[in-house]
């Protein structure tokens, strides 16, 4: 997996530098139930009644990779899957997984995940996408956040 960091958000990319097949696709989405589940129980030492509100957004597609830099070289990922991740996570809502219909076909390939239509979002840059929620996977038996605890659509901040 490669980590990179984007102002406040993290890019996950499962695949890279070696190529697994669509295993990616499973790899990601469990990663991000685990990211839900850690942060239902992660309580901040200066407001510790408030939820973290963490937004994810997937995207499945191949990438352009390269080490960028001389005096600091960094491994950055370029190409539409990069920014159409980015609008999923930005057109999403807090403590949800977004997903776009691409993920949402490879998960239903694979099998054992649940997901949950979304229905039409209208996507900066993209126009209208059906899109998708992960709600669970199989064997998967760890709490995820209550959703009635999320911000409001008017309290998020999209980029």
């Amino acid at each position: 997996m490669c980590v990179e960091t984007i102002g406040d958000a993290y890019m996950v990319a499962s695949g890279l530098p070696k190529k697994n097949g669509h295993r990616h696709t499973a790899e990601i989405c469990t990663m991000a139930l685990n990211d839900m589940h850690a942060i239902k129980h992660f309580t901040m030492r200066h407001r510790p009644n408030e939820q973290i509100q963490l937004r994810i957004g997937i995207h499945t597609g191949s990438v352009v990779a390269g080490v960028v830099g001389l005096k600091m070289p960094r491994y950055c990922l370029f190409g539409d899957t990069v920014n159409t991740a980015s609008r999923m996570e930005s057109s999403g809502l807090a403590l949800r997984i977004h997903l776009s219909e691409t993920t949402a076909a490879l998960l239903q390939q694979l099998g054992g995940f649940t997901i949950e239509p979304r229905g039409n979002v209208q996507v900066k840059g993209k126009g209208d996408m059906q899109t998708f929620w992960l709600v669970g996977m199989d064997g998967f038996y760890k709490s995820l956040p209550d959703i009635s605890m999320a911000a409001s659509r008017d309290e998020h901040e999209f980029k």
